[in-house]
């Protein structure tokens, strides 16, 4: 059982896992064993931010400033995502 993020969970990618561009295709993706997690911009610039030091809340405030959003709203979409890849192993708390 995949364990639940929350506002004070603090991402990281996994030890196996590796952020990198692909640049053939130039695109951002999260490489994985035998998996690939092709990026969007905002997926990029979350994954960017998933250090194991900031937590959920204060990725979405940096996001929210630099997006010009309320961090309030741009939270919810923040820990869907990340708990997508954690449920897929992809990512952990690096809090824990």
């Amino acid at each position: 059982m995949t364990a639940q993020l929350g506002p004070e969970s603090r991402p990281r990618l996994a030890a196996f896992a590796r952020l990198q561009h692909d640049r053939p295709r130039d695109r951002w993706v999260v490489q994985a064993p035998e998996r690939l997690f092709v990026l969007d911009e905002p997926g990029l610039a979350v994954l960017q931010r998933c250090d194991g030091e900031r937590t959920l809340t204060a990725i979405a405030q940096e996001l929210a400033t630099e997006f010009e959003a309320d961090a309030a709203e741009v939270l919810p979409d923040i820990r869907e995502l990340l708990q997508e890849l954690a449920d897929k192993g992809v990512i952990v708390d690096g809090g824990g």
